[in-house]
């Protein structure tokens, strides 16, 4: 069965401090409190870039221009105790858009320097793929998270260091 599909987009900026990227705090729901990047579910037959404007605009209240996404990764969730979270997920970086990004009933926008994401602050896998995917190296890896929900365990990203198969009994 294929996974749900999600996408997320990282704004890039350049500014006095450097160049930086956004993050929101999420009000509510999966990932409630940590830092995200803007994005959400896609509709029924929707293209994922069309889904990361939509997305950008509902969370941020900004609009990106289609061409000015560059699709830097592909990342798959599994969550072996509430499959219902388990998705696949379109990464896209942006430099340019119209407007400037504002609270929102989903998320607070909050800068942060690029080369100093805060990590800690994030879902425990983007430790592993973020900082290349920020760079724009092209990331696909999948992730499994533990009885927690919140710690990745296991991966097939060789840059990660986590092993390949999950601990014994968190698949059944």
């Amino acid at each position: 069965m294929a996974l749900p599909q999600v996408c997320v987009t990282y704004l890039l900026r350049e500014s006095s401090r450097g160049n930086e990227v956004l993050l929101g705090r999420k009000k509510y729901g999966l990932g409630e409190g940590k830092l995200v990047g803007l994005g959400g579910k896609l509709h029924p037959g929707e293209h994922p870039r069309i889904a990361a404007i939509r997305e950008i605009e509902e969370e941020a209240s900004v609009y990106v221009d289609p061409e000015s996404l560059r699709h830097t990764g592909l990342l798959t969730y599994i969550f072996p105790t509430k499959p219902a979270w388990s998705q696949e997920s379109w990464v896209y970086l942006c430099r340019e858009w119209i407007g400037e990004p504002v609270e929102t009933a989903e998320l607070i926008p909050e800068w942060h320097r690029l080369d100093e994401p805060p990590l800690r602050r994030m879902w425990s896998d983007a430790q592993y793929w973020l900082p290349r995917a920020l760079q724009g190296t092209f990331v696909r890896a999948s992730y499994i998270f533990g009885h927690d929900l919140d710690t990745a365990v296991a991966s097939d990203d060789p840059v990660s260091g986590l092993p390949s198969t999950p601990p014994d009994g968190l698949l059944g």
